[in-house]
């Protein structure tokens, strides 16, 4: 059974109480949906050795305990375990000396963003799209009050609390919601992180709407997102796929990307960071064993992906809610 009680509990203790309604009716119309990976994921939880670590560091790899603290038959556990929730895809993550090797070096993101974020102490902040909540636990890391992440995928909530199971009770929860899912005008967060959503949203507009709602007034957006180069006004828009994916709709230029955000209200907008995708920080590994980026580039010419379309093309910009 999928429960939510130390949310709600954390939501009462921070003034939040008002949510918990909105919130458990749809994680109970979402959850009452039938998943048939679900009876295979579950075990992976509910049979987890039970060991509290003597030391959590949350940084560029999170890692939880050393193999010196169990024995070798409950690390084979972890590890059988921690496999049965393949594929990891955001990370990197050590569980008691078992080094979970994901598609993704969601570090080398994080070392770009952070030097531009102002501070997180102390703030509640909301992680749109927040995979299996690797950035969660950096913003923790930073001095984070409160972080609630919210993702779709159940795998991704199974994966978030294996690593939970030996962190302990922390004021970090995710939710299977997608943004269309949350109460309206929360005003409630102090920052919002959307980092690798955009260009999956049919309008652009309405989902950096979605997230000024969610903002209090002066709070703060990081928003990663792909962009292509060229001028003020230019996006592209895909034919079909993009790198191979088919839910890619709206690439901006980084002018156009900014005029966006002054037209949805926000201020004080900066560009902090933009970078070339490479095949070192996305890859196939042995948790992670379908096809990645290096699949979806053209293989005579890695400044394309594999539809001709211009590579991979990450920028992260910080703006202001008035």
């Amino acid at each position: 059974m999928i429960d939510f009680e130390s949310f709600y509990q954390d939501l009462g203790r921070f003034d939040l109480a008002n949510l918990q309604a909105p919130f458990a009716a749809q994680l109970a119309e979402l959850l009452g949906k039938k998943n048939g990976n679900l009876p295979r994921w579950m075990p992976a939880l509910e049979t987890m050795p039970k060991i509290t670590p003597a030391t959590v560091s949350l940084g560029d790899t999170i890692t939880v305990g050393s193999a010196q603290e169990c024995s070798e038959q409950q690390r084979e556990q972890i590890e059988h375990n921690l496999r049965m929730l393949m594929p990891w895809r955001k990370g990197p993550f050590s569980v008691f000396d078992v080094f979970i090797d994901t598609e993704w070096r969601s570090d080398w993101k994080w070392q770009r963003v952070l030097p531009h974020l102002p501070s997180l102490k102390n703030r509640r902040i909301l992680d749109v799209g927040c995979g299996s909540g690797y950035h969660m636990w950096r913003m923790r890391e930073q001095g984070a009050e409160l972080v609630v992440g919210i993702d779709p995928s159940l795998l991704f909530l199974m994966q978030f609390r294996a690593i939970k199971h030996f962190v302990g009770e922390c004021p970090l929860h995710l939710l299977p919601l997608g943004i269309e899912h949350l109460p309206e005008n929360m005003e409630c967060f102090d920052t919002v992180f959307s980092m690798g959503v955009l260009y999956h949203r049919r309008s652009p507009i309405d989902h950096l709407q979605e997230l000024k709602a969610c903002l209090k007034p002066g709070g703060e957006l990081v928003l990663e997102t792909l962009v292509i180069e060229g001028e003020l006004g230019m996006t592209l828009v895909p034919e079909d796929r993009y790198a191979q994916m088919r839910n890619v709709w709206f690439l901006p230029t980084c002018a156009t990307m900014e005029l966006w955000l002054r037209r949805c209200g926000f201020e004080d907008i900066r560009l902090a960071d933009v970078s070339v995708t490479t095949t070192e920080e996305q890859r196939q590994t042995d948790w992670m064993q379908f096809d990645s980026l290096p699949q979806f580039l053209d293989p005579n010419d890695s400044r394309k992906t594999i539809e001709g379309y211009p590579a991979p093309m990450r920028a992260t910009f910080i703006a202001q809610k008035p």
